[in-house]
């Protein structure tokens, strides 16, 4: 399980899916090509008018690089973080998909503790 930090990126959507592309995009898809398997990127939260190119990203990257698994959260919480993380590694269908956290008790919740 690896956890690749996104950002921070532009406020505006365009400004920041052109960004992301430009600048990080070759570096994620390296380390996807380095055996990253499953790779959660972690987008920190924005307006929801990023989730369209946010999605898209990933699921590109899950379709380019199957059978390793590729996630992305929007979090700004490292408790929340490492919960779904710990979630998302143990679930082996899961790929593709973008989770938004909001670190409201979701780590007990996810990933029972003890």
């Amino acid at each position: 399980m690896e956890l690749l930090h996104i950002g921070p990126l532009a406020d505006d959507p365009l400004e920041a899916s052109a960004d992301f592309h430009a600048r990080l995009l070759s570096g994620v898809e390296t380390t996807l090509g380095a055996g990253a398997d499953p790779l959660t990127l972690v987008f920190l939260p924005a307006r929801h008018e990023h989730r369209a190119w946010r999605l898209a990203v990933v699921q590109g990257l899950a379709r380019r690089f199957a059978p390793s698994r590729v996630n992305a959260l929007e979090c700004d919480d490292s408790v929340a973080c490492a919960a779904a993380a710990r979630w998302l590694d143990g679930a082996g269908g899961v790929t593709g998909q973008l989770l938004p956290l909001d670190g409201n008790g979701a780590g007990p919740v996810l990933y029972p503790q003890g």
